[in-house]
């Protein structure tokens, strides 16, 4: 007789630490038997087996993370960027199957669960269901690290979408935050490059105010007053009168998924893309605002042409100054000004100006290397291969860079901010999107004039220079 599955969420600290520490000590033995064998590999040799125990790594870390729902599960979203062709051909699509199913398909806590959790938040007794909701689809549509999400219609005929927390998650990431030194160097086994300390910080930060929809539903309704009215860009509104520490309520947006999205013709995807940028980029650039969460499960494609933009649990608010550093470090890398770029990027707090391992030079054909997707002035198609190399050289041992990038740091203003650009750049090579990505955001960086028919609408929208920043 089969056994049923258990989706019960374990919230002890030590049946969560066993998980992580029985993942992390097979890492450990894999990588002395590998170093052993590498004695007797030569150069290339040793390369190829780096790059295949790194994707085994990646598999086994994600078959461990995706099961585990709360931080353990949101470390591994962050380093979901691995999405990037950079792993051996015969772990490709393993491996991207795998991310798939951990930015989507998180297991389902049943209905009966998660009704006790909107019980209790909207209404006392056992009755609020059908209170507050005309109908309600007790079967979720999607299913994210802390939470699954549901289709109803209030009494006036409003169709929303109703998030509801996870019951026991708030105690699972409780555990999970004392455990989180372990669970990040877990991660680094996908991205070595990551800085732990400057991660661990951000984790913290933003899971503390993920666990609280009440600061999500705030932050939505900073982002559909933004761009409330934009001719391509829609976030849906809060209803907040509905709105809880643990269930969030927002108006339903119907859509194509991006699995779907995927399959359209190229000058579809080319403008879904477009919007996608300007939408994350620009977010940052124009409000000093943005989310830092870019899956593709959190994109609606709606009938009318028009990019609907779900989730901002994990969004930050960073005012002029970082963004105005950030641009004048684009404009000096533009114009190749290395001393200017390494002054300015020290400056930012990457790393200490008097290091004598970092010079001027390699800076700049770091930066460069990092950003030349949208820092060249030429149409470029971002193909899974440029999308690999560009995100090896993000923070990868593997980069030609990396004896640089073990003397720099992320300040923890740009944490997030960088994780948002690596992730938006995985999404638009899934697309194999092509645009003058340069002149788009010379729009935003410098304000120069639109540079596609997007472009215009958006220039009518914002009117004349950079929008203010986001109250």
């Amino acid at each position: 007789m089969a056994r049923e599955k258990d989706t019960s969420i374990p919230t002890g600290r030590i049946r969560r630490t066993a998980k992580v520490a029985g993942l992390a000590g097979g890492q450990t033995a894999r990588n002395y038997a590998t170093r052993a064998t590498n004695l007797a590999r030569g150069h290339e040799g040793r390369h190829r087996a780096a790059a295949r125990r790194q994707a085994e790594a990646a598999e086994q870390i994600l078959d461990v993370l995706g099961n585990m729902k709360g931080t353990a599960m949101k470390v591994g979203q962050v380093a979901s960027f691995i999405d990037t062709g950079a792993f051996p051909e015969e772990f490709q699509e393993r491996i991207q199957v795998k991310l798939a199913q951990l930015r989507d398909s998180a297991p389902q806590v049943p209905f009966k669960e998660m009704r006790k959790v909107i019980e209790s938040e909207l209404a006392d007794g056992d009755s609020a269901i059908d209170e507050v909701f005309a109908s309600f689809d007790e079967e979720a549509v999607a299913a994210a690290s802390i939470g699954q999400v549901y289709r109803a219609t209030l009494h006036d005929g409003r169709e929303v979408a109703v998030k509801v927390q996870y019951p026991g998650v708030a105690q699972a990431v409780r555990a999970d935050l004392q455990n989180l030194g372990m669970i990040i160097r877990v991660a680094k086994k996908i991205a070595p490059g990551m800085d732990a300390k400057a991660m661990t910080k951000e984790i913290r930060e933003r899971l503390s105010d993920e666990l609280d929809y009440e600061q999500e539903a705030q932050a939505q309704r900073a982002f559909a007053r933004a761009w409330r009215g934009h001719p391509f860009i829609v976030v849906p509104d809060v209803v907040t009168s509905l709105s809880r520490e643990r269930v969030l309520v927002t108006d339903w947006v119907d859509g194509l998924g991006f699995e779907e999205i995927k399959q359209l013709p190229r000058a579809d995807r080319d403008r879904f893309a477009e919007i996608v940028f300007r939408f994350f980029f620009g977010s940052l650039y124009r409000h000093g605002h943005f989310s830092g969460d870019p899956h593709p499960g959190n994109f609606k494609l709606m009938d009318d042409g028009r990019v609907a933009f779900l989730d901002f649990g994990m969004t930050k608010k960073l005012g002029r100054k970082y963004p105005d550093a950030k641009t004048e470090a684009l404009r000096l890398g533009m114009a190749a000004d290395a001393a200017g770029l390494h002054a300015q990027l020290a400056r930012m707090g990457f790393f200490d100006a008097a290091d004598p391992e970092l010079n001027p030079d390699s800076v700049l054909r770091h930066f460069r290397d990092v950003t030349r997707w949208y820092s060249e002035d030429e149409e470029i198609t971002l193909d899974r291969t440029l999308v690999a190399q560009v995100l090896i050289d993000f923070g990868d041992p593997r980069s030609e860079h990396w004896q640089l990038m073990k003397r720099q740091t992320i300040p923890p203003e740009a944490m997030l901010a960088g994780r948002m650009e690596a992730l938006t750049l995985g999404v638009l090579g899934q697309l194999e999107a092509s645009a003058n990505w340069h002149r788009i955001a010379c729009e935003w960086l410098f304000g120069d004039p639109p540079a596609s028919p997007l472009g215009e609408q958006e220039a009518a929208f914002f009117g004349q220079g950079r929008a203010p920043a986001a109250a």
